[in-house]
């Protein structure tokens, strides 16, 4: 493995593959680290087809295993790889493509009503400071960026499933739909590795309205850690 993925100290036979390792819901592998931030993205149902994400998938493996096999060549040869590429670069590729399509707003979107907004809003800031530290987070029109620190005892994949399930009953009430999937079943998380990575990802998500082009600046979109005006909970 390129990275160390369980904390130092704790013991292989005792650790939690929710909160170190890598674990697997669906068809997306999820990596852990104990005591790490994380960036977060979780969509609505019809944001992003599965035959949209599995091709993305298919490049992103066929570059990591290119990747792979110019590396176990160069190191058995004693040589440099042909091409610089790292495993980074190819991981950013593949979450720009993502977020790209998402960014072009596929699906009813339905978090353009306020009231829906302001329902996952307050859902992801609700247990800031005790389960959680948020650092930021945004909704954006058919998808969700949250960068968040997991408190002790707490994991990623619990804290997430929180959210999405308080606010997909919730909405649906709002919307009088019954039995219908409000997000996809899959979140994107990744652990972040430094933190020059966490101002990077901080930064990308509470410009996300902005380039997306739903407001000016950052400080103008009100379901943003990056809103200027008074917070009023719903």
């Amino acid at each position: 493995m390129e990275f160390e993925l369980r904390a130092t100290g704790v013991k292989p036979e005792a650790s939690n593959p929710l909160r170190s390792g890598v674990h697997t819901r669906g068809y997306l592998p999820h990596v852990k680290r104990e005591g790490a931030r994380y960036f977060v993205t979780f969509r609505l149902a019809d944001s992003l087809p599965k035959a949209v994400l599995l091709k993305y998938q298919a490049e992103r493996a066929e570059r990591l295993q290119q990747f792979h096999a110019q590396r176990d060549a160069a190191v058995k040869l004693g040589t440099k790889a042909l091409k610089p590429e790292t495993l980074d670069q190819i991981e950013r590729d593949y979450f720009r493509k993502l977020e790209a399509y998402l960014d072009k707003g596929e699906g009813e979107c339905w978090l353009k009503r306020p009231e829906l907004a302001d329902l996952v809003a307050d859902a992801v800031r609700f247990f800031d400071g005790e389960r959680y530290r948020l650092d930021a987070w945004v909704i954006m029109p058919n998808h969700v960026h949250t960068v968040f620190w997991p408190m002790p005892n707490h994991t990623v994949s619990r804290i997430v499933q929180t959210w999405k399930r308080y606010t997909a009953r919730e909405a649906n009430k709002l919307l009088n739909r019954i039995g219908e999937g409000f997000w996809q079943p899959e979140p994107f998380d990744h652990w972040i590795r430094s933190d020059a990575e966490h101002a990077r990802c901080c930064r990308y998500v509470t410009n996300n309205p902005a380039k997306a082009r739903l407001c000016d600046t950052p400080e103008a979109w009100k379901w943003s850690s990056a809103w200027c005006g008074e917070r009023v909970s719903s």
